[in-house]
């Protein structure tokens, strides 16, 4: 294959897409540029399976550690297990690009995303969606239509897209948008309290730079001979089975699809698909997965029909009412702070637990290495959906749930210089029927102020849902699982009374319109502010004290060249002070000093042995000082911590002193004052306060 590139500029940086030269046995590949980041995309599929019924798409994400001229840490000197970085950026190449495969198409298709170059500048997971794309373009799989994907941030106050790494950290948006020519298909991000007219501008303003990167797609595949796309479905059209079913179950399955109760309704469900599979058995012997699958799509349309006919909801809600929420605090006695938020039949224990520095996770990436001091981890343990499965490693979308809760409650936490704490959140799904992220959002804003946090407010969270069959529109608040499912968008929305948080948005049709985006949005801003009433009802701030478990944490900044007098020579300073006073001391190279105790006792202890150390001596000023050592010529004192001073024998007494050791032994307690200095080495006096008195 002859190599094809195609290019163009985008703020001041150039894009560039290029196949032909590498992994050319692959249905397609492309390596996409931006500054020094390079990805390389390939995109590959197989024959399906036998009797699967869903898509079976997988994509990976990988940052080899050589793209930024790295070797990994630990024994094995090789790449492990994706992290959680590369498991969220597979998660934001896999989204857009999935409803973009005809329904019915069940062959394996892989999608893997190698990151071969790494500048400081240019992140590469928004990059990768965009060679994903061109990658299937190019390849004979059934993918419908070019998708790409950009990041916006706020700089100098003006939209920009494709801010740089750092500009994006400081930015009041970090917004990742992808989309077609026409529509948009995901949005995910995260902003400091942003209206929800801002980010509507933010998503036009991204859907525009969008169609330009669809356009280089485009001129790229125009160079190419793109095989043609063909796909039967694996779908089989049976109607007279549909119809059966149909004339069997019509008249049931909306009274037992509407039942407000998730177990009823399953189990509701399952006894009437059994019983027609029974009574069809003979009439379609074998046909069991082609009835159960008419009966789906029974299901389906009788839910879309009745939601955009009548505004009816299962379990009789109308499209914008919330579940019942109720909000207990203090469910976990040594925890520090704990919160049980319950929304209908989703249900999330939020933990809060207070660690010191030295608990602060490390992060090594292949573009940024710091220390992490804020925590959120989602758990959805099997129970949650009363089911029975095997326990293991933490799912990608657990990762991602957590990440999208995380983000939400960051912007509300405080400065790390006023509240010099890890925080780590853990959120247990105990029940889950619809959006348990956002309930976890909850109970983790109830659990923070439980635990004396002090956050600023409250966030609450809401998952928006979708319903459109042509023109006809329904918008739906807080949706259950099965509306989830059955529905067209999953849109999760969190945020604050001033502003939004975090947003993520998944579509499963070709994608909405921004207007369309907006009247979500609007819905999604007047059920935050009712949940949000009910937040503030059972705690309307954080509590004045830290729970009594949490640890004690104390902080003083001294002058920069006095770190090595409380270290001292080898550690021996530091070291006893901490072993006496049972604390743990950390000191930053800008001279912020931290106690770490678990009684404030100690922590006061280390504080004064520790300002001691740092404090000038005062002329004139009156000291406790202990006998250190004896000489002929008089005594030295330690007046002040690691700070001895002379008391010559002439100063021992107001009267003549022939020996020092008539007047002193070492080890004893005298009062002192400072009388002056000799070359820099202070001079103490007993004589000056007898004469004193």
């Amino acid at each position: 294959m002859t190599i094809q590139t195609s290019e163009l500029e985008m703020n001041g940086v150039t894009i560039s897409l290029e196949t032909g030269r590498m992994a050319r046995q692959a249905n397609g590949s492309a390596v996409i540029r931006m500054g020094d980041t390079m990805v390389l995309t390939t995109a590959c599929g197989g024959q399906a399976r036998d009797e699967i019924d869903f898509f079976p798409l997988t994509v990976e994400f990988i940052a080899k550690t050589y793209a930024a001229g790295k070797i990994p840490g630990g024994f094995f000197k090789r790449e492990g297990k994706p992290s959680e970085s590369e498991v969220l950026s597979a998660r934001i190449v896999d989204r857009p690009i999935r409803p973009l495969f005809p329904d019915g198409y069940f062959n394996e298709v892989q999608i893997i995303n190698t990151v071969i170059s790494a500048d400081e500048k240019y992140s590469a997971d928004v990059m990768a969606v965009t060679a994903a794309s061109v990658s299937l373009c190019m390849s004979e799989l059934p993918f419908s239509q070019p998708v790409a994907c950009v990041r916006v941030g706020i700089v100098d106050d003006k939209l920009k897209v494709f801010p740089t790494i750092e500009e994006t950290a400081s930015s009041p948006l970090d917004l990742v948008v992808a989309g077609t020519e026409e529509s948009i298909m995901m949005v995910e991000g995260g902003a400091f309290e942003l209206e929800e007219d801002k980010f509507v501008e933010a998503i036009s303003f991204a859907h525009e730079n969008i169609k330009k990167l669809v356009g280089l797609q485009k001129e790229l595949l125009s160079k190419l001979d793109v095989p043609e796309k063909t796909f039967e479905s694996a779908k089989v059209e049976e109607p007279e089975i549909a119809q059966a079913v149909k004339d069997l179950v019509q008249d049931k399955i909306h009274e037992v699809s509407f039942c407000g109760d998730k177990k009823k309704r399953y189990a509701g469900m399952d006894k009437l698909l059994s019983e027609a599979q029974e009574q069809l058995a003979e009439q379609f012997p074998e046909k069991e997965k082609a009835i159960a699958g008419a009966f789906h799509e029974l299901e389906v349309e009788d839910m879309r029909k009745t939601i955009l006919e009548s505004g009816v909801r299962i379990g009789e809600r109308d499209c914008d009412t919330i579940r019942d929420i109720t909000c207990d605090l203090d469910i976990l006695p040594r925890a520090h702070g704990s919160a049980l938020f319950t929304r209908g039949e989703t249900q999330s224990l939020g933990v809060t637990t207070l660690g010191t520095k030295l608990d602060e996770q490390r992060i090594d990436g292949i573009q940024a290495e710091y220390n992490k001091s804020y925590m959120l981890h989602y758990n959805f343990p099997p129970y949650s959906v009363g089911e029975a499965k095997r326990m293991g490693f933490v799912s990608r979308r657990e990762i991602g749930h957590g990440n999208l809760a995380e983000r939400s409650l960051a912007p509300i936490l405080p400065a790390e210089a006023n509240f010099p704490y890890t925080i780590r959140i853990v959120s247990e799904v105990m029940e889950s029927n619809g959006s348990s992220s956002m309930a976890t959002v909850c109970s983790g804003s109830l659990s923070l102020m439980a635990a004396g946090v002090p956050i600023k407010t409250h966030v609450a969270g809401v998952a928006m849902g979708l319903v459109k069959e042509g023109e006809k529109v329904a918008i739906l608040t807080d949706i259950l699982g099965t509306e989830d499912h059955m529905g067209d968008m999953d849109f999760k929305v969190a945020g604050t009374r001033d502003g939004i948080t975090a947003i993520q948005m998944d579509i499963k049709i070709d994608g909405i319109t921004p207007e369309l985006m907006k009247d979500a949005l609007a819905k999604a801003h007047t059920a935050r502010h009712t949940i949000l009433d009910k937040m503030e009802a059972a705690i309307p701030a954080p509590r004045k004290e830290l729970s009594k478990f949490a640890p004690c944490i104390s902080t003083i900044t001294i002058d920069k060249e006095k770190i090595g007098d409380i270290i001292g020579p080898g550690g021996k300073i530091i070291r006893e002070i901490q072993e006496t006073t049972d604390t743990t001391i950390t000191i930053e190279d800008d001279g912020s000093v931290r106690v770490f105790a678990t009684e404030k006792s100690g922590a006061d202890k280390a504080l004064e042995r520790i300002k001691g150390i740092v404090a000038e001596p005062e002329l004139n000023a009156i000291y406790d000082a202990k006998v250190k050592t004896i000489v002929d010529f008089g005594a030295f004192a330690e007046f002040m911590p690691g700070k001895d001073g002379l008391i010559h024998i002439s100063e021992l007494a107001p009267h003549r002193v022939n020996k020092v050791e008539d007047v002193l032994k070492v080890g004893d307690m005298v009062q002192v004052k400072l009388i002056g200095f000799d070359r820099g080495k202070p001079r103490l006096s007993i004589k000056a306060l007898a004469k004193n008195k």
